[in-house]
C-alpha cells in the first residue's frame, strides 16, 4: 500500500488502552519517543493490533502548530 502522507513512522505497539467505543494505541518509534493515537475499537480489531506487533504511525496534517513556554 502507498500513502500520500510523508510522515510514516514505524515502531512497535507498547500499549493498547481499550474503551467501549475507542482505544488508545501507543507505538514506540525509538529514541524514547512514543506516539499515541485514538482510534475506534472496530479498527483495533480489524487490524488485529496487539502489544509487541509492528505498526506504522501515519501522520498527515494541513497545519502544524508550534508553541513555546
Amino acid at each position: 500500500m502507498k500513502l500520500s502522507a510523508r510522515n510514516q513512522l514505524k515502531g512497535t505497539i507498547v500499549d493498547i488502552e481499550k474503551g467501549a467505543v475507542n482505544g488508545i494505541v501507543k507505538i514506540d518509534i525509538g529514541g524514547g519517543n512514543i506516539i499515541s493515537s485514538t482510534i475506534s475499537m472496530n479498527s483495533i480489531e480489524e487490524l488485529e493490533l496487539e502489544v509487541g506487533k509492528e505498526a506504522y504511525a501515519v501522520i498527515k496534517s494541513t497545519s502544524v502548530m508550534i508553541g513555546i513556554d
